[in-house]
């Protein structure tokens, strides 16, 4: 069996090579106030490896960051640079089910955005809604016999 031993660690393959990260695009929400703190967020994102392109809303105190990144990574240079940041915690009102349901509206929140909570969509009923509709004027394939 030593032989054997021997043998097999040649025939193993280690990869020294780590996985590339997955393109994705990471959001995050921080406060700006100048053409000087837009700048130094700018740059210090943009300085990253990984970093195809940064766009920056300072408006919407929005910094839109794509590429091969680490979002917490992300996050973590962007508040290295003194500002208060946070992932972008908004989604479009259109999206939304209930946009006015309590801690979905925000009044800070960019127009026609509200909070992503739980609250805002409803309620899983699938099976139900689908009984109920079987027999519904509005559904198209409903039962033919009424």
């Amino acid at each position: 069996m030593g032989a054997l031993d021997y043998l097999s660690n040649f025939c193993t393959v280690t990869s020294t090579r780590s996985k590339r990260k997955p393109m994705q695009t990471v959001e995050i929400k921080v406060k700006m106030d100048c053409d000087g703190c837009e700048r130094r967020v700018k740059n210090a994102v943009t300085s990253m490896k990984g970093v195809k392109t940064v766009e920056v809303n300072r408006k919407q105190s929005r910094v839109v960051v794509s590429g091969y990144v680490d979002p917490n990574k992300v996050l973590r240079r962007v508040k290295s640079t003194g500002k208060i940041a946070e992932f972008w915690p908004y989604i479009p009102q259109h999206l939304v089910y209930y946009p006015y349901v309590s801690g979905a509206y925000d009044k800070r929140a960019p127009a026609g955005y509200v909070r992503n909570v739980v609250q805002a969509y409803p309620a899983s009923n699938a099976a139900e809604e689908n009984i109920v509709s079987l027999f519904s004027d509005d559904n198209v394939n409903a039962c033919s016999i009424m």
